[in-house]
């Protein structure tokens, strides 16, 4: 048998950044990467996310695609399901103004409804969506080019970052499906927090290249200023890499399933999330605006991380764990 591919950070960076805001490139990418990955929890978490970081510090635009098609395949390897060719998608947003219902058939199932903030849900091939089974929800795998699916034309998508990865709502008429997991198994899973450490993983590599431009402006500059920013930018970065690699430590040593794996995420991602925000702020103290004016790669993936790190929750996350730790229930 031929050897397998080994994954190098630096080669998934390099391709990464080929693959720069063009969505057909960041398919093809998100293909061949998400193949070879790493599974999380399997003893080799940490090079799971130092290729999602490498992505991420290449281009977040294929990281957010390469993120969420590695997320299906990892939630299809847990439940021992099987697997499409193809790029895939997660989809399990809610809205209050729509709903996807699932009738249940035995191993099969039909889907009906709606479901919001579907990233690329025009252009891949399949797709994990959460619907409505009884009073609780169930996860299911559908072919997303089926005749009776039907993606919103991204109109509404304004955003000016992530703007080639365009989200909107998918409309499903009796559509074909497969129940994955039982009721209620996606969001109880361990690995549901894991994969939220995953997106996090993205967003420091975003910060790493936000930091390079940082450093590489600052030693043509220098002063002791520009001294500060380096290391300010620095020590919040240092911690998030010792916070993601501890967080794989605990993951591959069984010590974060269940509740500690929430706590865990909550933990990871909230630090991430800091060095991100510090990250940004510093690097625009000290380059000022005329990067985000005239360097096109700066300033897309400025915004480009801007908007991929409000899916952490801020205060609402932060007094999510403050609970947990004062109930009693963290370690």
């Amino acid at each position: 048998m031929p050897p397998v591919p080994v994954l190098e950070p630096e080669q998934v960076l390099r391709e990464a950044r080929d693959a720069a805001n063009d969505v057909a490139r960041g398919l093809a990418f998100a293909t061949r990467v998400g193949a070879l990955l790493p599974q999380p929890g399997e003893g080799r978490t940490q090079l799971r996310w130092s290729i999602l970081a490498a992505a991420g510090q290449g281009d977040l635009t294929a990281a957010r695609i390469l993120e969420a098609h590695s997320d299906a395949l990892a939630i299809l390897h847990e439940a021992h399901a099987p697997i499409a060719e193809g790029t895939w998608g997660v989809f399990a947003a809610e809205a209050p103004d729509v709903r996807l219902d699932a009738e249940d058939r035995g191993d099969a199932a039909v889907l009906t409804g709606t479901k919001p903030w579907c990233s690329l849900g025009g252009q891949l091939d399949h797709a994990l969506v959460t619907a409505h089974s009884g009073d609780q929800r169930r996860l299911y795998a559908v072919a997303l080019q089926h005749p009776t699916v039907t993606a919103d034309p991204p109109s509404r998508w304004v955003a000016r970052g992530l703007a080639a990865v365009t989200s909107g709502p998918v409309h499903f008429a009796a559509t074909p499906a497969r129940p994955v997991g039982a009721a209620g198994w996606y969001l109880e899973r361990s690995g549901f927090a894991w994969g939220g450490i995953g997106v996090a993983a993205c967003w420091y590599g975003g910060a790493l290249g936000i930091y390079q431009r940082l450093v590489d402006a600052s030693r043509k500059r220098g002063g002791e200023i520009a001294n500060l920013h380096v290391g300010t930018v620095d020590v919040a970065l240092h911690a998030a890499a010792a916070t993601l690699h501890a967080g794989a430590a605990q993951i591959d040593a069984g010590t974060a399933e269940g509740a500690a794996g929430a706590v865990l995420a909550l933990r990871v991602r909230g630090a991430v999330a800091a060095a991100v925000e510090t990250t940004i702020n510093q690097a625009g103290h000290a380059l000022g605006p005329a990067p985000l004016a005239f360097d096109e790669e700066h300033a897309r993936r400025v915004a480009d991380l801007e908007l991929y790190a409000r899916q952490h929750h801020a205060e609402r996350d932060l007094a999510a764990l403050g609970a947990v730790i004062l109930d009693g229930r963290a370690q």
